[in-house]
C-alpha cells in the first residue's frame, strides 16, 4: 500500500467513524436530546388533624404534598377523607416518647419499655384511626427512635400492614432508619426541617437548602407544619421556579427499598 492509499483510508475511516457518532451515543445511552430527571422533593407536613382551616392552605397550593395525620385527633378522620380525596398521599403521625419529659407526644404515644404486645396495639390502633395510610413517620420520639428494641416493635407492624417508614430524624442518635433498611422495608429519613424557625424568609432559605440538596443526590425530604408561613413560603418558593427545574412529589416516590 502506497503512502497516498494509506491516507486516503484512514481519512475515510476517521471520517465514517465520527458520522456514527451519534449513533453511538444512542447505543450508550448518551443522546443529545434525552433529558435528565429533574431532582424530586417531597414534602411532608406534619401534625394535621387540629384543623382544617390549617390543612386546607397547603391543599389550596394544589401540587404534591404528604400529610402526616395525628391520631386520635377531633379532625383526623374528616381531613384523612378529604386529603386522599383531592389526592394526595397519608401518613400516620405517630407519637413516640422524647428525650425531654415535659414534652407531651398527645394520644396515641409510644413510651421507652412498653413491650412488644402493646407497641403492636397502640400502633395498629392508630393505623385504624387515620384511613389511607400508606405509611408511618414519628412526632418527636427523639428517645424511643434511639432504641433498637422498641423500634424493631414498630417496624414489625409497620411491615405486616404493608407500609412504609420514614425517620424525622429528630435525634441525631436515631437508628429507625437504619433498622428500617436492614429490614429492606421501604424507608427514607428527613434531609431538612423547613420551620423551625416561624419566618416566611427562613423557611424559603431552608427550601432552597432542600432544593440544593436534592440537585447533588437526585432526591430531598423536607418536613414542615401547618403554619400560614410555610404555606406562604412553599407558594413563593415554587413561583420563582420559572423554568421547572425541580420535581415535587409525593413521598413514596423517593423511597429507598
Amino acid at each position: 500500500m502506497n503512502r497516498r492509499t494509506f491516507l486516503f483510508n484512514s481519512v475515510s475511516f476517521l471520517f465514517s467513524s465520527l458520522i456514527d457518532l451519534d449513533g453511538m451515543s444512542r447505543a450508550f445511552g448518551f443522546s443529545e436530546n434525552e433529558e435528565k430527571p429533574l431532582p424530586r422533593i417531597a414534602i411532608i407536613i406534619d401534625d394535621i388533624g387540629f384543623s382544617r382551616s390549617q390543612a386546607r392552605r397547603f391543599l389550596d397550593l394544589g401540587v404534591p404534598i404528604t400529610y402526616s395525620i395525628l391520631p386520635k385527633l377531633e379532625k383526623s378522620l374528616d381531613l384523612a377523607e378529604e386529603i386522599h380525596a383531592r389526592g394526595h398521599e397519608i401518613m400516620l403521625h405517630q407519637p413516640m416518647e422524647p428525650h425531654n419529659s415535659k414534652l407531651n407526644p398527645g394520644p396515641g404515644a409510644l413510651f421507652v419499655g412498653y413491650g412488644a404486645e402493646r407497641i403492636a396495639e397502640v400502633v395498629r390502633e392508630n393505623i385504624a384511626d387515620v384511613p389511607y395510610t400508606l405509611g408511618v413517620n414519628n412526632h418527636m420520639g427523639s428517645r424511643l427512635t434511639e432504641c433498637k428494641e422498641e423500634i424493631n416493635e414498630v417496624l414489625n407492624v409497620i411491615e405486616n400492614n404493608a407500609l412504609f417508614f420514614v425517620d424525622s430524624f429528630t435525634s441525631i442518635h436515631s437508628v429507625a432508619f437504619q433498622e428500617a433498611s436492614r429490614r429492606h422495608l421501604p424507608s427514607t429519613f428527613r434531609n431538612v426541617f423547613l420551620d423551625n424557625l416561624r419566618n416566611e424568609a427562613c423557611i424559603i432559605a431552608q427550601l432552597y437548602q432542600l432544593e440544593q440538596h436534592a440537585r447533588r443526590y437526585g432526591s430531598a425530604v423536607g418536613i414542615g407544619h401547618p403554619f400560614p408561613e410555610t404555606a406562604r413560603a412553599i407558594s413563593r418558593f415554587l413561583a420563582g421556579q420559572k423554568n421547572p427545574s425541580i420535581s415535587l412529589v409525593h413521598i413514596s416516590k423517593v423511597l429507598k427499598a
